[in-house]
């Protein structure tokens, strides 16, 4: 959805406010738009009476005058429920840092309207989510103004095993999928594109090298065909029925679906062969054989082991029926 002119003068008046002294050149940045776009959204803010103030020179740029306020942000009912919503969607674990910016937007709001808000926050209990993994606010705040800014960073990151390493990157977009955040980007490290826990990210350096993304970039499409790709153990699974009828049964993490005659093939990678076997192939109801991955192979093996274990007669004899 294209941005309206009246949203992006919005939008320059906050970063003037937050930036006093940013120029033309870095205010375009920050909107994504040309130096000439963002010259013309000043001047709307001028048309709209707001004093915003030009200097030329090495510590010249764009400052608001003296005593210049943001408007005061107001919500319907409607509105401030779907925020308490939100959050309590988003962060059903305990989070002091939300949890207090939380309680001030509600005492902030109308007594008719945050009336309703509050006791929403005050009786609603979300289970945790044990997948969930979120980042500091610090690193994603850099990840996120790298993005913004179309910059190149240098990361140093934990991967799963423990270990740490730096790796210099195009960041493209940052995505929340299921409770975690990753970053899409790509890495000059293996001169690919690469999708990295943003939790597990321990540094952020910014550098002046410029990056783009590609053109038409597709941020959580793109996320999730490399979410099943670059894992340890490879998979190759092929099923007898129709890729129609079996793809809504597999998800990104799985693979790449592809036709196969009168069938389909799932091709990807995983890091846990039991998981991949007993909670994600078990669940499709469609015949299926596994032809790559011995460590896949194995899992399904014993799996299928258990199960018919589970069933068999105590006294040895043939599963019962």
């Amino acid at each position: 959805m294209e941005t309206s002119p009246t949203a992006r003068a919005l939008r320059t008046l906050e970063v003037l406010q937050a930036r006093p002294g940013t120029t033309a050149a870095e205010l375009a940045t920050r909107l994504g738009v040309t130096e000439r776009a963002a010259r013309r959204y000043v001047e709307i803010l001028r048309e709209a009476g707001v004093p915003v103030t030009s200097v030329r020179g090495p510590y010249g740029g764009y400052r608001l005058g003296r005593g210049t306020r943001l408007p005061p942000v107001t919500f319907t009912q409607a509105e401030a429920l779907g925020l308490v919503m939100a959050v309590l969607d988003g962060h059903p674990e305990p989070d002091d840092l939300v949890d207090t910016a939380l309680g001030k937007v509600v005492r902030a709001l109308p007594e008719d309207v945050g009336r309703q808000a509050a006791t929403l926050r005050e009786h609603a209990t979300p289970a945790p989510d044990r997948f969930a993994a979120r980042p500091g606010t610090a690193v994603t705040s850099d990840l996120v103004e790298a993005v913004a800014a179309r910059r190149r960073v240098v990361l140093t990151y934990r991967g799963e095993s423990g270990s740490e390493w730096s790796a210099e990157v195009d960041p493209w977009a940052v995505v929340v999928r299921y409770g975690r955040w990753y970053l899409l980007c790509h890495s000059h490290r293996s001169d690919a594109v690469r999708t990295y826990r943003v939790d597990r990210v321990l540094g952020v350096e910014r550098t002046d090298r410029p990056s783009a993304p590609p053109d038409g970039l597709d941020p959580v499409a793109t996320l999730e065909e490399h979410l099943g790709t670059g894992w340890r153990y490879t998979t190759r699974v092929v099923f007898d029925a129709p890729l129609a009828d079996v793809a809504p049964w597999v998800g990104a993490l799985m693979g790449r679906l592809e036709p196969a005659g009168e069938g389909c093939v799932l091709v990807g990678s995983t890091r846990n062969p039991p998981m991949y076997a007993a909670e994600w192939l078990a669940r499709v109801p469609y015949a299926y054989r596994v032809e790559g991955g011995p460590e896949l192979r194995d899992a399904v093996r014993d799996l299928a082991a258990r199960l018919t274990a589970a069933v068999a007669d105590p006294e040895g004899g043939p599963p019962a029926r």
